[in-house]
């Protein structure tokens, strides 16, 4: 089932300042303060980025709005599904892949911290032809990939689009916590799914992924009685954590609720593109 349509909260910022000039590096600590306060610090090839404390979850109807000036000429309309780890967003990629593939031209890249597991069930389920898809290995923090030092995911879907016009591409994030969200310089659209097995506590936990995302997916529906999760509490907070945005519950690997996910995505892309669904 999904909710009515609202709008979010700015992610939180993490500034991409490469000013070294406050590095303090004298014991070997890759860590500097920055003109503006902060404690950055850098790895695994990543930009630096700090991880400066959350003090709100933030609000739907106040989040980064798409970008207006971008070229889909350049990149294809990006679709970026995150979640925490095993809530469902491979099996999600293989269903959004199953329902457009036939009228759409797709390709896809998947984030993972150190394989290229979920580029590879993709591949084996036939979800695109194997060269529509590009596995990114991200290191630690994958929300950086996605957030801050997005270079590593950029290079491959601008590649991708250009070489299969793609109309639309779709980004897994690699698995994270409720406060992961994506840069809009990435996303068009944003998807966070979680899942019943964490208890119906989650919707109410927050974090910038569950209040900003421009569409919650909750998944796994049929696992609320093994769990003892009431789905009618999950419904109650979803509302209220995303101000009224839009949410689906699912089960996505039964196909459930997965057209409704795919309405959701080809409604953004029209508004985006200016062109109408096949």
């Amino acid at each position: 089932m999904a909710a009515s349509n609202s709008t979010m909260a700015s992610g939180v910022e993490h500034s991409h300042d490469h000013d070294h000039d406050h590095h303090h590096d004298d014991s070997g600590s890759n860590s500097w303060v920055g003109k503006d306060g902060r404690v950055y610090h850098s790895h695994d090839g990543l930009a630096p980025h700090s991880h400066e404390p959350i003090y709100s979850p933030g609000y739907f109807s106040r989040r980064a709005p798409p970008l207006s000036d971008r070229d889909f000429n350049e990149r294809a309309f990006t679709v970026g599904i995150g979640g925490p780890v095993g809530t469902g967003k491979t099996a999600l990629m293989l269903a959004l892949c199953e329902h457009l593939r036939d009228n759409y031209s797709l390709a896809a890249v998947t984030n993972d911290i150190f394989t290229k597991e979920d580029g590879e069930f993709l591949v084996k389920h036939k979800a695109l032809p194997e060269e529509r898809i590009r596995a990114v290995e991200t290191g630690g923090c994958p929300h950086a990939a996605i957030r801050e030092d997005i270079s590593i995911n950029l290079g491959p879907l601008e590649e991708l689009s250009n070489l299969y016009k793609a109309d639309i591409l779709l980004c897994e994030s690699g698995g994270d916590n409720l406060a992961a969200n994506f840069s809009r310089e990435l996303a068009d659209y944003i998807i966070y799914i979680i899942d019943v097995s964490g208890g119906d506590k989650i919707p109410r936990k927050g974090g910038p992924g569950i209040t900003q995302a421009d569409l919650l997916v909750i998944n796994k529906t049929d696992l609320a009685a093994a769990i003892g999760a009431d789905l009618a509490v999950m419904e109650k907070d979803a509302l209220r954590m995303r101000d009224g945005g839009p949410f689906v519950f699912a089960q996505v690997k039964h196909k459930v609720g997965v057209q409704d996910i795919v309405n959701h995505v080809l409604q953004a892309w029209e508004r985006a593109t200016g062109k109408k669904r096949h």
